[in-house]
């Protein structure tokens, strides 16, 4: 099987390391520096303390910024994973469309609402599949990929459809790579309870600075958190999305304490003076919450906390 993943920074780069571990064909999109240091090989970092390096000469490397696709490349995909930052999901999409086989899957493990949508307008429903992960992991300023917590990989069609082929055997292919992937027949709501999470863990870890385990160990962070995931839990009901009877709170807490040593990609993305994925996160909760006449101040505090910080590190 010939797997594309798109987007090969935190998580793109513990799947590209995982699955390097299998007989699979990788090829990796990046940009710019990632993709050049990806050249030089992949360094990850397990939960467990060992370190993997991963030669270069594993992956197939595309800089996305170096233009059209080498007709080489093109339509020789069965599995197209989009991992990139939801920013950047048209991009990708557009990139996936031309890597993929006719009978291929594209599949979005990203954060945020709305992904899923943006890469069937290219490349139809049929041939999509959400996703969404547990797994934690960051990356340092040179290259390397900290893995600092093991989850859950959940698949899932938009219709409720049991796995065809492809999706069987690139499951299998996560199994062996030991990424602990599971099909859910409720991928939407799934993709609801991590943008749950989200809400709760990464503005707040963002804002202060501060890894995961900090919210656990300041009250004050730990109310911010559940309030927020609260509100988004409330936007969900009234939305229609079945969150079934799980206790939210316990497990907010099981996800921060299992990453406790995380630092989130919106805390990264502000250390580096990028754009945050705060609009898919919070924006959401916000976006739907005003369209099904839930309210979620907490939500919009957040956001423009967030949008605040990016705006002051262009400011002299």
């Amino acid at each position: 099987m010939r797997i594309a993943i798109l987007g090969t920074g935190a998580i793109g780069g513990v799947l590209a390391g995982c699955l390097s571990d299998t007989n699979a064909e990788l090829v990796c999109v990046s940009r710019g520096r990632t993709a050049r240091d990806l050249l030089e090989g992949l360094t990850l970092f397990t939960p467990e303390g060992s370190v993997e390096m991963i030669p270069g000469e594993r992956f197939e490397i595309i800089d996305s910024e170096k233009g059209p696709l080498q007709e080489k490349v093109c339509g020789t995909c069965d599995v197209a994973v989009v991992s990139g930052k939801s920013g950047s999901t048209p991009q990708l999409a557009s990139i996936a469309e031309d890597l993929i086989k006719q009978d291929a899957l594209v599949i979005s493990i990203q954060n945020g609402l709305g992904n899923s949508g943006i890469i069937a307008s290219r490349v139809g429903w049929e041939r999509v599949l959400g996703g969404t992960t547990t797994h934690s992991a960051w990356r340092d300023g040179d290259g390397a990929v900290h893995w600092t917590g093991r989850g859950t990989i959940s698949l899932g069609s938009v219709n409720s459809s049991e796995p065809n082929s492809i999706a069987t055997e690139f499951i299998s292919l996560l199994d062996e790579g030991g990424l602990v992937p599971n099909w859910s027949i409720d991928i939407e709501g799934e993709i609801w309870r991590k943008l749950m999470i989200n809400v709760a863990i990464n503005p707040i870890c963002a804002i202060a600075g501060v890894r995961n385990g900090a919210l656990v160990e300041v009250p004050e962070l730990w109310h911010q958190a559940i309030e927020a995931m609260r509100e988004a839990e409330a936007v969900a009901k009234a939305s229609g999305i079945d969150l079934g009877d799980s206790d939210s709170e316990s497990y907010l807490r099981r996800v921060v304490e299992s990453t406790a040593e995380n630092r989130v990609s919106m805390l990264q993305d502000l250390m580096a003076g990028r754009k945050t994925e705060i609009d898919v996160l919070c924006g959401a909760v916000i976006s739907k919450g005003e369209e099904v006449g839930v309210p979620t101040p907490r939500n919009e505090i957040l956001m423009a906390l967030v949008r605040g910080i990016e705006m002051s590190q262009k400011l002299d």
